[in-house]
């Protein structure tokens, strides 16, 4: 019996410049991982790669004044309302300063007790004890600093209240703070709108909208196209950007299928065997101590080959060892197990007793999530993952 299940090696690559073969490099990067490490290469294999890079090769950044320009093209540059940003300097200090820049005044509505991806404002024991409730009260800024004062991000040491008050000003644009949960409230102050939620993006634009909002804008409405030669994304926006320079943040990586494609191709070409590759970004996992959901990008995958569609169909081995095969132990216990995973078909389990447990994820979800967790975010040089035998089971020799 094979004893080795599933394999993940982080594959380290270039410095990846713009004007870079992205999935040229993947490919030969991982040929020399082959033959480094004495892997074999097998059929269902997936090779990943993190979009950062896919991005940099493309050269798919915008500045500060490229956001300016759109989002005051867009809006009209007067009064505009900005909602629900969640609190980083990496993923939105850039883009507030380039709504500052385009706007006479912003309106910041800020969710509470905690961004959309778990960055808290305030805790809710705090709330509890200030008889606060923030699905019905939205807060001045007075009132909040009345009741909690000021609070830094336990991570950063930030006071985002204060730091993204000042990056507004400093582009000499009026603001005012307000804290709720309701994002027509901004309806209030000003007909035009920028939601900048994440995953729930489609919601807020449908309340505004049907609350008689003039303009309605999400993230993933500014930048869709150049500005003075800019970098862009058609279907994403700015949604996905991180800060690359003091003033230029680079934008979600485009053609992702594409670069996936390629990257499978090639590998294949050179192995004989059915490589699958994938573009992946943050992974979608929670952080169990700072309560940080981890996912800030749109999508854990902007692109992958087709072999990856679809969610796991696994049986759950705990269920029948305690079930199904109770009274069994030893090889005979193994052997009906195999047996049972054998004559699995292809149908879905789904609400199968013997399945219950094995989360329904997508497969891009979950493997995208294994390779954020490898390749890290810092300094470990290794922005492409080599996984063998994620789709092997118990009966594989």
């Amino acid at each position: 019996m094979r004893t080795i299940g599933t394999v993940v090696r982080g594959v380290r690559a270039p410095i990846i410049r713009q004007g870079d073969d992205i999935a040229q490099i993947t490919a030969d990067s991982v040929k020399a991982a082959w033959q480094e490490a004495g892997i074999t290469p097998c059929d269902r294999d997936v090779v990943a790669v993190t979009e950062s890079v896919v991005a940099r090769a493309q050269g798919n950044y915008a500045s500060v004044f490229d956001i300016a320009e759109d989002v005051r093209a867009k809006t009209g540059g007067g009064t505009v309302g900005v909602a629900f940003p969640i609190l980083s300097r990496n993923r939105f200090s850039l883009l507030l300063r380039g709504i500052a820049a385009g706007c006479e005044k912003i309106v910041l509505l800020l969710s509470y007790p905690s961004d959309e991806v778990g960055n808290h404002l305030v805790s809710w024991d705090l709330l509890d004890e200030a008889g606060i409730n923030p699905y019905s009260e939205t807060l001045t800024l007075e009132r909040f600093r009345r009741c909690f004062g000021s609070i830094v991000h336990p991570f950063t040491g930030v006071d985002y209240i204060d730091f993204y008050s000042e990056l507004i000003r400093a582009e000499g644009c009026e603001v005012e703070v307000l804290f709720g949960n309701r994002v027509t409230t901004l309806l209030e102050y000003t007909d035009t709108v920028i939601t900048c939620d994440i995953h729930t993006r489609m919601r807020s634009k449908r309340l505004l909208n049907a609350a008689g909002a003039k303009v309605v804008l999400g993230l993933d409405d500014l930048m869709t196209a150049p500005v003075n030669g800019s970098g862009y994304n058609e279907t994403y926006g700015l949604l996905g950007s991180n800060k690359a320079t003091e003033d230029s943040v680079k934008l979600f990586p485009r053609n992702c299928m594409e670069v996936a494609e390629k990257i499978a191709c090639l590998l294949r070409e050179a192995s004989g065997k059915q490589i699958e590759a994938m573009v992946y970004g943050d992974g979608a996992f929670k952080d169990p101590v700072g309560k940080i959901w981890e996912l800030a990008d749109p999508v854990v995958s902007p692109g992958y080959t087709s072999g990856l569609v679809g969610t796991p169909n696994e049986l759950k081995l705990k269920y029948l060892a305690d079930n199904e095969f109770g009274a069994l132990s030893g090889d005979e216990l193994r052997s009906a197990i195999e047996e049972r995973i054998r004559a699995k078909t292809g149908d879905s389990l789904v609400g199968n007793m013997v399945s219950e447990g094995t989360t329904p994820r997508r497969l891009t979800d979950l493997i995208g999530s294994l390779c954020d967790l490898t390749s890290g975010s810092g300094d470990k040089g290794t922005p492409i993952v080599y996984i063998q035998g994620y789709f092997d089971n118990y009966t594989n020799e």
